[in-house]
Formats: structure tokens, C-alpha cells, sequence
């Protein structure tokens, strides 16, 4: 048994109240602030932006759009000028640049409905490809953006069979290790989990976690992939690699005793430096 007195522990520095429902959080790159997106109570969207001093969170800005936020990413911008990519609820996908907030920099139609998941890559100065966005939304729909070229995804891999739609939950990018490769992974209601290739625009390798899939997550996206984790509904994690890509020997599963009964909504794969 651990003790507690020893054990590595995390502190809460503040807490403070607020009046919206917040869908998700990012830091700001290379800053001490961060955003905050979600939903105010008469269903219109809200971006608040937090500057940490000393013991409280200071809004600094506070914008409110038409439809309710539901994710956002920095992954497609680069440190020196973040942009952060949102998703909304009436399946728009938004890119802002938070220095002139009175409008997005552009403003597209991504899905038929709610924006479910978005991830990005590409603008930082790590790593190869273009600056990527990769999308997902209730159509089941997986779509991929260039930044540069709001009008029309770059690639699109929607659902085969449009009787048989299935909810997409989750959307990670990765394997970006040279200018030509890229993959991108999509987990949906059903428990499916997709990788499509985005070098030939096929479907790469899929299998199926039997519940529903809250999360998607690369180790490192600018490498060539190792190993991914899938988190689920009734408290489980799934630790794949992504190298083997074996039907059978590719898998580990993982329901940690303490979580039972409850929903493992996201998780990230540490970066270990020998």
C-alpha cells in the first residue's frame, strides 16, 4: 500500500466557481493562461480566456457565440502565434486567434451536427507535415483539415453503410515522423476504434473494445507510432501497439480496481526520459 505521506501528491492551487458548464480546457502555449470553452445556461457558446495571478483565475476575455462549445485544441497553431481550432454543437468548426477575438478566423461547416472530438498538428516547431486539423462529429463522420484551406477537407472517411451511423467519439492525429506519413485514430459509441492512413486515405486497422470509447491518445504524436491508449465507459483503459498491429497479441486491458463503476473520460501515455 502506498503512503499517503510519502507518495507523490497534487495540490489544487484555486478553484472558482463559475456560472457556465465548461466541455473543455487548454493552455495556451508557452503562456500562463489558458481557455476555457462550453455553454451558457440559455444554450449560446462561451470562450472565457484565464490569466493565473497569484491565487485566482482572471477572465480576460469572454466571448459568446451563437452555439454551445464542446472541444478546442492549440495543436494545429504554432508557439510564437497559437491558434485554437473549436468544435461547436451545431457542427461548425471555428478557428480564432485570441489577440483579435471580434470574429474566428474562419468559420466553416464541419458536420451535420455536434462536433464531437478535435485534435491538431503540424504548427509547431517540432515535427513534419502541414498545420492539420482532424475532426469528428454524431454523423459519424471523420474529416481533416489544412488550416490554410477552410473551404473543404483535405480527407474524409465517413460511415459505409448510411443505414448503420455510429456516434464518433473521440479523434487523435499521429505518426507524423516525416513529411508524407500521418495517421489519425477514431473511436466511436459502438467501441469500435479505427486508424486510417492519412498517406492513402484507406482504413489502416480497426478493432472493436466492446464499450463505448471516451478517448483516443498517441504516446507522441511526432514520432513514429509506438503505442496508443483507448479509454471506455464502465471504467476501462486499453494499451495498444501500434506497431504490431496484431489482431490477437496487440492488446493489453486494464480496469483499475479503483475505478470501477465509474466512466474513464480521457488519459495520456507519459513520456519517459532514460
Amino acid at each position: 500500500m502506498i503512503d499517503a505521506q510519502t507518495a507523490p501528491q497534487i495540490l489544487e492551487h484555486l478553484q472558482k466557481s463559475l456560472t457556465v458548464t465548461i466541455y473543455g480546457t487548454r493552455w495556451i502555449p508557452g503562456t500562463p493562461n489558458f481557455v476555457a470553452v462550453g455553454q451558457h445556461a440559455r444554450g449560446t457558446g462561451c470562450l472565457q480566456v484565464y490569466e493565473l495571478e497569484a491565487t485566482d483565475a482572471v477572465v480576460t476575455c469572454n466571448i459568446e457565440g451563437k452555439s454551445a462549445l464542446k472541444c478546442c485544441t492549440f495543436g494545429a497553431g504554432s508557439i510564437s502565434a497559437p491558434r485554437l481550432a473549436v468544435g461547436t454543437f451545431d457542427g461548425k468548426l471555428q478557428y480564432w486567434d485570441l489577440e483579435h477575438t471580434k470574429a474566428p478566423l474562419w468559420d466553416t461547416q464541419a458536420h451535420a451536427s455536434i462536433v464531437n472530438g478535435i485534435d491538431g498538428f503540424g504548427g509547431q516547431a517540432y515535427g513534419y507535415g502541414p498545420p492539420e486539423l482532424v475532426t469528428c462529429g454524431r454523423d459519424g463522420c471523420v474529416r481533416v483539415w489544412d488550416v490554410r484551406q477552410q473551404d473543404a477537407p483535405v480527407a474524409a472517411f465517413e460511415p459505409a453503410d448510411s443505414n448503420s451511423i455510429r456516434d464518433c467519439w473521440c479523434v487523435a492525429i499521429g505518426n507524423s515522423h516525416n513529411d508524407d506519413d500521418r495517421c489519425v485514430l477514431a473511436g466511436y459509441d459502438n467501441g469500435d476504434v479505427k486508424m486510417f492512413d492519412l498517406r492513402v486515405n484507406k482504413l489502416r486497422w480497426e478493432t472493436n473494445v466492446k464499450n463505448g470509447v471516451c478517448s483516443v491518445h498517441f504516446d507522441r504524436k511526432d514520432i513514429q507510432m509506438n503505442k496508443f491508449v483507448v479509454t471506455c465507459l464502465e471504467s476501462q483503459f486499453h494499451v495498444f501497439d501500434a506497431r504490431t498491429q496484431h489482431p490477437r497479441k496487440v492488446r493489453r486491458d486494464m480496469v483499475p480496481e479503483s475505478l470501477h463503476n465509474a466512466m474513464t473520460a480521457t488519459c495520456r501515455l507519459l513520456l519517459l526520459h532514460m
